[in-house]
Order: structure tokens, then sequence, then C-alpha cells
């Protein structure tokens, strides 16, 4: 499968050559930040696993503890991203997000609703692994009501493949009657239906519901929910149509108003280069009438900027 990322493989790769750049990099006095970020966001992730490797046996160091102690702020926390391959940085972000002072639960909804079912598995088994601890317990004695149901629906990771035509108009009709139809709302139905269905399957039940109702699911949700589920269900339904669009929208929010949420622009950049930023940066073009690129450039400097914009790999002015 072709991978519609930014960050790819280099080819005439060295991992020794490459470790001892970056140990020239922040030997002595001063650290020459420009060629260790040059290096790292011209290397896939595996790639940069294997330069750890070679440093250590090089140097007899962690080069993730040597970058940490050279570096600072958020571009120290973009390159130790960098340096963590996919499923640990998953693992690690969800594990801050709930062993945190309060549940950060935008990482959790982030997460939970763009990963494949099978990442989602990954990250379950990698965690048991890192933490000794179960993640449905960890998020669930976290959590409470609708939001917590929901989390574990998506936990179990066992969506339906396909499209099963003889429950679109089914599933819209129940959509419509939990919601819209009715005083209060019947959240267990909307869990139900968007936690287990395929996206392909969603997308026409989505098309079914506009002709019933009058509405966009994304409109009725908006009015018929609050609080973490509305950003929940909101997320599913919105990678369900589209995961690129779903995360050029929330790069645009972290970006837009008053302060930058670094911490949502990290997350993304860092594990969207290798997967789909590409994508990521058409629909941004397209949602928001101009480019990732000169948001980054606008919301953003120094080292940290730098890396961002290398990351994001071109303008789409």
């Amino acid at each position: 499968m072709a991978t519609r990322g930014t960050v790819k493989p280099c080819s005439n790769f060295n991992a020794s050559g490459d470790a001892e750049v970056l140990y020239k990099a922040m030997k002595g006095l001063g650290t020459d930040e420009d060629s260790i970020l040059q290096l790292l966001t011209a290397r896939s992730n595996d790639q940069r696993q294997q330069i750890k490797a070679a440093y250590k046996t090089m140097h007899g160091k962690d080069l993730v503890d040597d970058l940490k102690s050279e570096l600072g702020g958020k571009f120290e926390t973009l390159i130790v991203g960098l340096m963590t391959p996919p499923i640990a940085y998953d693992v690690t972000e969800l594990r801050n997000a709930i062993k945190g002072a309060g549940t950060d639960e935008k990482v959790l909804v982030e997460i939970m609703a763009s990963r494949t079912a099978q990442q989602v598995k990954d990250i379950i088994s990698a965690y048991k692994q890192e933490y000794d601890d179960d993640l449905e317990e960890d998020i669930t004695g976290d959590t409470s009501g609708h939001f917590k149901r929901m989390m574990v629906v998506l936990l179990q990771a066992s969506r339906q493949q396909g499209v099963d035509e003889s429950k679109v108009e089914v599933d819209a009709q129940e959509l419509f009657a939990a919601g819209e139809k009715k005083y209060g709302t019947d959240e267990d139905k909307f869990i139900t239906i968007l936690g287990n269905r395929s996206a392909a399957h969603l997308k026409r039940v989505f098309e079914e519901y506009m002709k019933i109702s009058g509405y966009e699911i994304e409109e009725s949700i908006q009015r018929e929910t609050s609080g973490s589920l509305k950003d929940l269900l909101l997320a599913v339904v919105k990678c369900a149509r589209s995961v690129p669009a779903y995360f050029a929208e929330s790069l645009y929010y972290a970006m837009k108003g008053a302060g930058t949420d670094d911490n949502t622009l990290i997350r993304i950049m860092v594990s969207r280069g290798e997967v789909d930023m590409l994508d990521i940066r058409a629909q941004f073009r397209r949602l928001f009438a101009k480019s990732l690129h000169s948001s980054i450039q606008h919301d953003t400097s120094g080292d940290y900027r730098k890396t961002l914009l290398l990351l994001c790999g071109g303008d789409d002015a």
C-alpha cells in the first residue's frame, strides 16, 4: 500500500553514520540543533530506531536520553516523539492522559476514534507490556457515564466489516428515533451504532439519516449530546467520513485563536507524518482556504517551527 506520508525512509541509509552525526551535534560546547532536526525528519521511524541502536553500540549511551539533556521545551518534546515507535508513542500519550492530574479526554478521543482496529489491539497489548496494567480498566476507572461506555466499545476493536445494505436504513431510523424524534436522547443507540459499524457502512447511514431527518448527523449530535461524549461521537463520525479531514480540523483548531495547543499539534504531526500527512494537507487547504504550512509558519517559532515545517513537507499555498 502506498503511504500518503511526507516522511519517507532515506534510500542510502547508514545507521552508524547517522549516529555519529548526532553524537557530534551534541558533543562539546553548544548543540547543533539544525543537524539534529534535518537528519531526524529525513528518516523513517524504523530507521530512527536503528540509529538509536547504533548509537548505543558505539557510545554506550541512550540517544533519547542524550537528546533530552541537550534540547528543551516544545522542540525537545517533538524530537523525543519522533524517536518513539508509533505504537509506543500512542501508549505513552494514553498513559499520560489517564495518569496526569485529571483526565485529558482530548487525547483519549483523538487516539481511540482515529486508529484502526489492529492498531487498537496493538496499543492494548503494548500498554499491558509496558505498564503491566489493563488499558480498559485504566480508562474505565478514570471516566464515567456514556463516554466510558463508548470508550469500552471502541477498545473492543471489533467493528463489522463492509456495508450491510439491509441495515443501512434501519440504523438511520434508529439514530433518528434515538435523538431528533424524541424528547431526551437514547445515547446507547448512538454508542452501539457509531461504535460497531464500519466506516463505509456509517457513510451510507449518514446519507440515509440526512434524507430522513433533514439534518447532518453532526448537527444532531451537537444538539442531542454534550461534553466529552459529544466530542467523542463527533470524532468517530468525522473519522468515519475522512480521517485526514478529522486531523486537518484538529490541527486548525490547535492553532486558531490565542495561544497554540502545542500538545495536539505535536501529537498529530508526529503520529501522521508517515501515514497520511499529504491527505491532511490537502484537506486543510480545502476546508480552511489556506495551507497547513502557512499556519505552522505563523503560529510557531525557532527550531520547533523548522521541524514541524519539515514534517509538513511542503506548502499548498
